[in-house]
Formats: structure tokens, C-alpha cells, sequence
């Protein structure tokens, strides 16, 4: 799967001032803000927030619609939300999670030795295998 996707998402005009957002692939998905920008990083979140939950889920991610085939309304706006499932995942599920190794005790003691952080290095080694060591 791609890291990052495009779902439209319709700002409608609020009464009380701002908008409020929907996404028609993402029914469950609503969110508001006080101004256009607001609204777009709520969106954002709220997004990711769905989506994450459908992949915890298991559930298939909905292919987006064109933001051409969306009717709308004239007091709402059809807006593109690029959404990055990496980055979105770096900014909030960065929780540690503890991991049990095993590597030989002289790399252990030679380790140890020079005071290596095996957490950073593991975590350095990993970024390198996913290919996102410079990005």
C-alpha cells in the first residue's frame, strides 16, 4: 500500500462560522474548524484516525472517489486531503513498544563496552531496512 493518499473531503459552510467536514468514502469520518485551515488539519487527523482503524481492523481501505463525481452543494466545497499513512503514524503512534532480542554475548559485552544505545541502533538498523533512513 502507499503511504500517501488522496480522499476528497466536502468543507461545508457553518452556521455558527468555520466549517464542518465530511468525507463521502468515510462515512464515519466528521470533523470541524474555526477557519479553512483548522478544518483541513482536522481533517487530517481525522483521517488518519479512521483509516487507522480500519487497517487495526482489518478492513479494506475504500478506493477514493474522483473529486468530480461528488455533488455538491453551493455553500460546500469539495477540498483533497493528502493524507501520508507513515507520517501520520510517526506523529501519533510513536508509543515504545518493548522488544525481546537475542545476540551473542561477545557482541553483548563489545556493546556494552562502548556504551550503545541497542534501542537507537535498533531503531537506526530498522529505518535503514524500511529504506527511510534519509527521508
Amino acid at each position: 500500500m502507499e503511504n500517501t493518499l488522496f480522499y476528497p473531503a466536502i468543507f461545508h459552510n457553518a452556521e455558527e462560522g468555520g466549517f464542518w467536514v465530511t468525507f463521502p468514502d468515510i462515512p464515519e469520518c466528521l470533523t470541524e474548524g474555526d477557519n479553512i485551515s483548522e478544518a483541513y488539519k482536522m481533517a487530517y487527523e481525522a483521517l488518519g484516525l479512521a483509516l487507522s482503524e480500519r487497517i487495526k481492523n482489518n478492513e479494506s481501505l475504500p478506493v477514493p472517489s474522483s473529486p468530480r463525481t461528488i455533488p455538491v452543494n453551493e455553500d460546500e466545497y469539495p477540498i483533497l486531503v493528502e493524507f501520508n499513512l507513515f507520517e501520520y503514524n510517526k506523529k501519533f503512534n510513536s508509543k515504545s513498544v518493548k522488544k525481546t532480542l537475542s545476540i551473542p554475548e561477545w557482541m553483548n559485552e563489545k556493546a556494552i563496552s562502548m556504551g550503545i544505545n541497542f534501542s537507537r541502533v535498533l531503531q537506526e538498523a530498522l529505518m535503514e531496512k524500511f529504506d527511510l533512513a534519509t527521508h
